[in-house]
């Protein structure tokens, strides 16, 4: 009787495991899947979903720009399908990423970043929403000089054969915009 019990209670844990994870990597969906019982916004990142090969480029102290690093640009569905995470490996050794969550309360995006160059015990959030054909995202930063503003994130030029990213400061009524880092990817082909 024992061995029966631990039997089907290994075969209830297998088809419950099973069940709950049917939206998450896997090898017929390397990226996973939205789930449709999450917020219908977590289609939002559908277009960055699966890989991408990027350059990236930051501005200079002196206001031109760096040379631009390659890097591979990776998204997909986590938690079941219920958020998103992606992931930057980057030539030059620095790696970055985020775990994006809808929270409907609120109706808006969080992202929550990370990076090997900056470890940190509190992740930097940012938060929005797509608007159009635009996701865009903002956190509270200073200036330089100590003014009030936001650093905003864009993605834009968003298809099925890649997307554009730029990142910004901008003053509270953001009348004033500062580029100071941009990215732009094309569709890893298969």
């Amino acid at each position: 009787m024992k061995k029966m019990n631990s039997f089907i209670f290994t075969l209830l844990i297998s088809f419950t495991s099973f069940s709950q994870y049917d939206y998450d990597t896997s090898e017929k969906y390397p990226f996973g899947r939205s789930n449709p019982e999450a917020p219908e916004q977590i289609k939002d990142y559908e277009a960055m979903i699966g890989e991408c090969y990027c350059k990236s480029s930051t501005r200079k102290q002196d206001g031109t720009w760096n040379e631009e690093i390659d890097l591979v640009w990776r998204w997909k569905y986590i938690m079941n399908g219920m958020a998103v995470q992606d992931e930057t490996l980057k030539a030059d050794g620095g790696h970055s990423g985020s775990i994006r969550q809808f929270v409907a309360d609120s109706s808006r995006w969080y992202v929550h970043w990370f990076s090997s160059k900056t470890p940190s015990t509190k992740f930097p959030v940012w938060e929005g929403n797509k608007i159009d054909d635009k996701i865009i995202l903002y956190k509270e930063q200073k200036a330089p000089n100590g003014t009030d503003g936001f650093f905003r994130l864009t993605f834009y030029n968003m298809s099925e054969t890649g997307y554009e990213w730029i990142g910004e400061w901008v003053d509270k009524t953001e009348s004033v915009v500062f580029p100071t880092w941009k990215i732009n990817c094309v569709r890893k082909k298969e």
